[in-house]
């Protein structure tokens, strides 16, 4: 048999045809041709022996942590996301202090916020939707002057997952635990903050939201949050975000 290797499981089958988009293939005995987007095919492993690998998956990059935001890439193209996971809504805004701000710095600044955002969720790949941007505008006599700004939304992906069963059972039986960092990003903060903390949070339950993994528990900060979503986990700590008034927030949880 051929096998295709997904980003998440590998399909033993016999492949039918590779067209700019998906991977036509059918399984053992059946006639019926199955389909899936090339964004999340790694590779395939021919019956002959010839492997054939996908840039459209190579090209993702994994996002570790809230710093890796960098590596997230930003795309106006819907088909380069058919098939990925969606994580989030994501939307920045950035605005110049005074009428003389440089309109390109505001732009940029928004799209690092944006991508900052995406990471704190785990996402790599971000679909934007919207792009709205205004130059700075002098005032006159009768009217007031404003800067430049600039506002993005969109909808934030991975290829990638973190494994549910995994996570339950490197978790256990363990309900309480202690939040140790927390990276927090406001609607109208220039940056991302950073700071350690001691704060306890509490497990109560733990499901499969179509491959995305949500806690319900409680976490007591300034205000007690009880829905979140994990981001990513190793055997010594896991990350969890939520959002809470547009600020969004990943907090660190030490295992």
């Amino acid at each position: 048999m051929d096998t295709v290797f997904l980003n998440n499981q590998r399909i033993a089958c016999s492949v039918k045809e590779v067209t700019p988009e998906a991977v036509k293939y059918t399984f053992p005995g059946e006639d019926v041709i199955n389909s899936v987007y090339k964004n999340t095919v790694q590779k395939i492993i021919f019956k002959s022996g010839r492997v054939q690998t996908f840039a459209e998956s190579t090209s993702f990059k994994e996002i570790k942590g809230v710093m890796d935001y960098e590596k997230v890439t930003i795309t106006s193209v819907e088909s380069e996301v058919k098939g990925l996971f969606k994580i989030s809504d994501v939307s920045s805004k950035a605005k110049g202090t005074t009428v003389y701000s440089n309109q390109e710095r505001v732009k940029d600044r928004a799209y690092r916020k944006i991508k900052i955002q995406a990471a704190m969720f785990g996402a790599n790949i971000i679909y934007l939707s919207n792009q709205r941007t205004e130059g700075n505008k002098y005032g006159t006599y009768f009217t007031a002057g404003s800067t430049a700004e600039t506002n993005l939304t969109g909808v934030a992906y991975s290829n990638t997952l973190p494994d549910f069963e995994k996570f339950k059972k490197l978790i256990g039986a363990r309900t309480n635990f202690k939040a140790v960092e927390r990276f927090q990003l406001g609607a109208s903060d220039s940056d991302v903050s950073d700071e350690k903390v001691d704060k306890p949070f509490t497990i109560r339950n733990i499901t499969n939201d179509n491959g995305v993994i949500l806690i319900d528990g409680e976490l007591k900060t300034e205000k007690i949050v009880f829905s979140f979503q994990v981001v990513n986990f190793d055997n010594s700590s896991f990350s969890i975000a939520y959002k809470y008034k547009g600020d969004a927030y990943n907090f660190t949880i030490a295992i």
